[in-house]
């Protein structure tokens, strides 16, 4: 091998210094550039971690705010819910109206309940279930007007009925006053108007072929008894057809009646059930006196003893009279 040697070049002091400061420039340059960078990512850095801490501080925020929201929610809605059922139970008008209305309120209240359950739920959903709780609130206070309209309508309605009761009951008893007094004045003029019979006369009367008719108080010569009395004046009576039953009693005390000839029964003014021999309808004119004539005639012979007659109008028994009827001689 061999080696040349080639003569040096000069050295120039100068060039040497100025690629010196050179070389330190670019040194300082990258190193600034090194530093600057480090300087970023580490602010970067910090920077996302700050911002990492304040989302995560701002969830959790949220979080605190959306619960404390619900919280609020829930509890507002436990209010309103306690004064429906106190609407409910206090009265049972408001009951009725709020059964009405029980689809709506629920339908309401299952819609804020959904979204306070939610733990997902937006902050316009927390809006919306406010807004809906802050309706049923309005819904409440409009339930609560109607109901206490409704309790002063009902007082009044209460009132009047109480003040209609009390003049029904003034009025029902001065009318029952009225009508005892009418009563009393109608059985009065009922009872005053009732005949009276007077002037009797009574005969066993024979019948003769000729057709006359000769008295007789011979038991077995009677064909039928006559009978005359006078109904007196009454100035009560009103004109018109009036019924008179004559009751004839044989001598053994009973009554004598054939139904086929017209005898029947009524009923006196004591209840009691009487049998008439027959019974006279007489047109009788108020105020005057007028004389009645009865003939009663029977299939059988008379017996001997006291024919008892006795006249009843109005259920009363307003006048009697007796026959005698003999046992014949021996040319009788």
């Amino acid at each position: 091998m061999s080696y040349e040697n080639f003569p040096e070049s000069p050295e120039n002091p100068e060039s040497k210094e100025t690629v010196t400061v050179k070389n330190n420039n670019g040194r300082n340059i990258l190193t600034a550039i090194l530093v600057i960078a480090l300087l970023g990512t580490w602010g970067y850095i910090i920077f996302d971690r700050n911002k990492t801490r304040q989302e995560k501080q701002d969830l959790t925020t949220q979080i605190v705010n959306s619960d404390s929201a619900k919280n609020e929610l829930q509890r507002e809605l436990d209010d309103a819910a306690l004064r429906l059922d106190a609407l409910k139970t206090s009265n049972v008008k408001a009951d009725s109206l709020l059964k009405t209305k029980d689809k709506d309120i629920e339908a309401l209240q299952a819609r804020v309940r959904s979204i306070i359950h939610d733990k997902n739920a937006t902050a316009s959903q927390l809006a919306e279930a406010k807004r809906l709780i802050a309706q049923l609130k309005g819904n409440i206070e409009t339930y609560t007007a109607q109901i206490d309209s409704l309790t002063v309508a009902n007082a009044q309605l209460t009132e009047n009925n109480r003040v209609v009761t009390q003049q029904r009951d003034v009025a029902q008893k001065n009318y029952d006053s009225a009508n005892v007094v009418i009563k009393q004045k109608e059985d009065v003029i009922d009872v005053g108007s009732t005949l009276h019979a007077s002037a009797f006369s009574i005969e066993g009367i024979k019948e003769k072929k000729s057709g006359k008719e000769k008295a007789t108080s011979t038991a077995k010569r009677v064909d039928k008894l006559k009978m005359s009395f006078v109904l007196d004046e009454n100035r009560i009576t009103q004109s018109g057809l009036k019924d008179v039953y004559v009751c004839i009693s044989s001598p053994d005390g009973k009554p004598v009646a054939v139904d086929a000839l017209g005898s029947g029964t009524f009923t006196t003014r004591d209840g009691a059930t009487k049998t008439f021999t027959k019974k006279v309808t007489v047109n009788y004119v108020q105020g005057q006196k007028q004389t009645v004539n009865v003939e009663w005639s029977q299939n059988s012979t008379f017996q001997t003893g006291d024919y008892k007659v006795e006249i009843y109008n109005n259920g009363f028994k307003i006048g009697e009279g007796t026959v005698t009827l003999k046992k014949g001689g021996l040319f009788s």
